[in-house]
């Protein structure tokens, strides 16, 4: 009875969720477009003629928004799941993390990069400090993945979870680059811990 009682009122919320009423409208495949947009607004991470790494990109909102507001971009798109096709877009199934996959990466731009996005979380087991955690190790592998394909002006932008691994994540970003910033868009759900890191140019 309360499983049932869950499931309709997620599926009543679901229902109210302009986000996700905008992305069909807009043709985006999910409404964490809307926080890319959100945080792009904010910092000017984004602009024509960009060259873009979208870890995790499925099912691949993020790269569809780089792809259609910012011309002759050049953008690799990975994820461990497979993926629908978008146009003009480098897609790669497999784990960033692994070195062959890396040099993939590398190569096919052949030459340092401007952004690296990250929308990875691991999926939730309902204990919000494991999930925090096993997530913050995503953030660090997009960092250390970073420092090898960004240019010296160039910046990433990770979801990151609240938890006890936090501060270490923001200290070891801080090494890494010089400004950093911490941000959640409105189009984040209230009661998610999910925020966004912001970290521009490398040390």
């Amino acid at each position: 009875m309360k499983k049932n009682k869950i499931s309709k009122n997620w599926i009543i919320k679901q229902k109210r969720d302009i986000y996700i009423k905008q992305s069909k409208i807009e043709g985006y495949r999910s409404r964490a477009v809307y926080k890319l947009k959100e945080i792009n607004e904010k910092f000017k991470i984004l602009k024509n003629g960009i060259h873009l790494v979208d870890l995790g990109a499925a099912p691949g909102s993020w790269t569809q928004y780089v792809y259609k507001n910012f011309k002759n971009s050049k953008i690799l798109s990975i994820d461990l799941k497979e993926m629908e096709e978008i146009e003009n877009v480098y897609q790669v199934k497999g784990d960033f993390t692994d070195e062959l996959q890396q040099k993939k990466i590398i190569n096919y731009f052949s030459g340092k990069i401007d952004v690296v996005t990250s929308d990875m979380a691991v999926n939730t087991t309902g204990n919000k400090n494991l999930d925090s955690i096993v997530t913050g190790e995503l953030v660090l592998e997009a960092i250390s993945f970073s420092n090898n394909i960004l240019k010296r002006q160039g910046i990433l932008v990770s979801k990151i979870f609240m938890g006890s691994s936090f501060n270490e994540i923001v200290r070891i970003a801080k090494k890494n680059f010089k400004e950093i910033h911490i941000y959640k868009p409105p189009a984040s759900r209230k009661d998610s811990k999910e925020s966004f890191i912001i970290c521009k140019y490398l040390r």
